[in-house]
């Protein structure tokens, strides 16, 4: 679609400037082919004057009235709007009716300013605005769907490849089969918790959205098997706020705590990863912390292509309603996301 003439024509910001030159001359060619009704050079000017009118009107309609009303579903609010529009232009042209009486041409009639013929005017350049507003924008839903389509998929994969990998399970069994013989219990949990990872893995997480308790216990259940995996290993998840019934896109916090956790290793000295969850207003405020081992702390400076898809996937799923930020210092790394919900 991205190739297609009609869509860069109509949505590409490099052809804006043609798409206004182009209504503008339309408009001016539609106003001097009309039968004029006043004497030149009267009638020249007045037609100027409409040009400048109904170029305004047409702006007014698809850049104000459209997104404020039309799009957020207050179709009452719009036709008011309209129907002002309308009535003050139908006044502005009436008043100029009778205001250049002297200058009217003997073979003028009033008709041609009568209310219908102006409102029939104003109505059509109001739909005609209106229709290139909604075929932008069905244009760019089409897009941003098939390109979150294409990102889900990729992610899916990639997250199956990445998450669910044979060393990960090697080291997790191997661990359990130890512990079976110290600590059956012990061995026992740590299984149920690989069972509760791999089945939300699998299938929980294919669903549109998912709770975000469900997410929680997810990262929970994945942080308390790399502490079982790692030597002076802390992890902590803090929650705030109602989080009950909350859905979100699903694995799409797991990106951050993989590489926290990827990024956190060090053989040395403790290594640790806060977590923070907060809902408020609807608004859910997630931030990751994780310690930084001493030695090629470069490595982690940049995120990886895990947090580049993860901003692709932010910007598909919730376009100008997220905010995310990383802040890297010589011993945290620290990624800050908020999201309206």
């Amino acid at each position: 679609m991205e190739n297609d003439w009609i869509y860069q024509f109509f949505v590409s910001t490099r052809y804006r400037l043609a798409r206004h030159i182009s209504l503008i001359i339309l408009i001016t060619l539609v106003l001097f082919n009309s039968q004029p009704q006043f004497i030149e050079p009267v009638q020249t000017i007045i037609n100027f004057g409409l040009v400048v009118v109904f170029v305004l009107l047409f702006y007014l309609n698809m850049y104000w009235y459209v997104p404020r009303y039309f799009f957020t579903d207050n179709y009452f609010a719009y036709a008011l709007s309209v129907v002002f529009t309308i009535a003050l232009i139908a006044f502005i042209y009436f008043f100029s009716w009778d205001l250049l009486v002297a200058y009217r041409r003997e073979d003028a009639y009033r008709e041609a300013a009568g209310l219908l013929s102006v409102s029939f005017v104003v109505l059509v350049l109001t739909m005609a605005s209106t229709a290139i507003k909604l075929f932008q924008r069905s244009l760019r839903d089409s897009l941003r769907i098939n390109e979150l389509e294409k990102v889900s998929l990729r992610s899916e994969m990639e997250q199956l490849k990445n998450q669910i990998n044979p060393h990960f399970l090697f080291n997790m069994l191997n661990n359990a089969n130890v512990l079976t013989q110290r600590d059956p219990a012990k061995a026992s949990q740590v299984l149920m918790k690989l069972s509760d990872l791999l089945r939300y893995q699998l299938y929980d997480s294919s669903r549109a959205s998912v709770l975000l308790t469900a997410d929680i216990q997810f990262l929970e259940d994945l942080l308390s098997l790399e502490q079982i995996r790692r030597d002076n290993f802390d992890f902590q998840i803090h929650k705030k706020g109602d989080l009950s019934g909350v859905q979100i896109a699903p694995l799409l916090l797991v990106t951050f705590v993989e590489n926290a956790i990827k990024h956190s290793l060090d053989q040395e000295k403790n290594s640790f990863i806060y977590i923070f969850f907060e809902v408020e207003n609807n608004v859910l405020k997630f931030k990751c912390m994780n310690s930084i081992p001493e030695k090629d702390p470069e490595k982690i400076a940049s995120g990886g292509l895990g947090l580049a898809n993860v901003r692709r996937r932010l910007a598909l799923i919730y376009p100008q309603q997220h905010f995310l930020q990383v802040v890297y210092t010589a011993s945290s790394y620290t990624v800050l996301l908020t999201v309206n919900l």
